[in-house]
């Protein structure tokens, strides 16, 4: 039942590529897109692939802060983990490759699951805020009329928020989460209770970060610098295609495309990642088919150069790409 479950699951993920794949593409001349593609300066993409790196360092730096109150763990320690985890999620389904780094964190430095797992949570929160933040202020300097634009903002906007409020209230008031928990766990089976209450007290010590002003505010800070650099990147590639754009429009679209990644698809967001950044910039006034190539472009150069820098760092930590295939089994047995 299970792998059926996960079989049905990795369907729909096709079809969502599938159909947003056809919405990019649909009436383009592929011969066209080539052309632009063919035309685009190498010289940008090296750059930006360089420089898209200091934005994985500087997640690894968030997680750090996140981390600081279980571990003493090293940057040159956390790096690895991290890109091991970005090339994961990039070509396996269900995000496994954030399963393999929370296992290899607690293989390689004792982190309990449940509270690495917290941080990573609290992680995809921030970087929710940071994407609402990279459309609402670029919106206030920039004339871009998109209801696809609006449509993604109004959605995630209060998911976001409100996990956030929830996140931060429980870190300051830990008995709360602790007499929620009790109030289900008085009602399970003994063992069942004591699971339960045993998980509370994991979440309530991977929420530890959230109460340490210093660990927060280098965590927040971290968060906004990774993802304006990474927004670099992509202003970095649009001159390899002489697309002439202000990096308040790189600002928007990486917001757009990263809090449409909500949407279930294919590892990498193949096909829907395409879709939202050529519907940004075709906003911003960039015709069809040189939006189209861009967004090919810049899809491989933040996709290809940390995978293959993944897959060293997991053949270096031991362990090759059947060990992401059996990720969930690692989640299993920590459980």
């Amino acid at each position: 039942m299970k792998f059926s479950r996960r079989y049905i699951l990795v369907l729909l993920g096709v079809c969502i590529s599938g159909f947003f794949l056809w919405r990019a593409f649909e009436g383009l001349d592929f011969a066209a897109i080539w052309v632009h593609i063919q035309q685009a300066n190498p010289i940008w993409l090296l750059v930006g692939a360089v420089v898209y790196f200091a934005a994985v360092a500087t997640i690894s730096l968030r997680w750090q802060y996140l981390l600081r109150s279980m571990t003493n763990a090293s940057l040159r320690q956390i790096i690895p983990l991290v890109s091991i985890g970005y090339m994961g999620n990039n070509v396996y389904p269900f995000r496994s490759g954030e399963i393999l780094r929370i296992a290899l964190l607690r293989r390689n430095h004792g982190i309990p699951f449940a509270r690495a797992t917290t941080t990573v949570v609290v992680e995809r929160v921030f970087d929710g805020l940071v994407m609402l933040t990279f459309i609402l202020v670029p919106l206030l300097f920039i004339d871009i009329s998109s209801p696809v634009v609006r449509r993604v903002a109004l959605v995630a906007a209060p998911l976001f928020l409100t996990a956030l409020a929830v996140f931060l209230l429980l870190a300051a008031r830990p008995n709360l989460l602790r007499r929620l928990v009790a109030l289900v766990a008085d009602r399970l089976p003994g063992k069942l209770g004591d699971v339960l209450r045993h998980l509370g007290e994991e979440v309530i010590g991977g929420l530890e970060c959230l109460r340490s002003p210093s660990d927060l505010a280098g965590a927040v800070v971290a968060s906004y610098l990774s993802w304006a650099i990474e927004a670099s990147v992509y202003w970095i590639v649009s001159f390899a295609f002489d697309l002439n754009l202000s990096y308040a429009v790189m600002l928007l679209t990486v917001g757009v495309v990263n809090l449409a990644g909500l949407i279930p698809a294919t590892p990498g967001q193949i096909g829907v990642y395409e879709f939202f950044v050529r519907t940004v910039l075709i906003a911003a006034g960039i015709d069809e088919t040189r939006a189209t190539a861009y967004a090919l472009v810049v899809h491989a150069v933040i996709w290809l150069p940390v995978t293959l820098v993944g897959l060293y760092f997991l053949a270096r930590q031991g362990l090759n790409l059947g060990s992401i295939t059996h990720a969930r089994q690692l989640e299993g047995e920590a459980v």
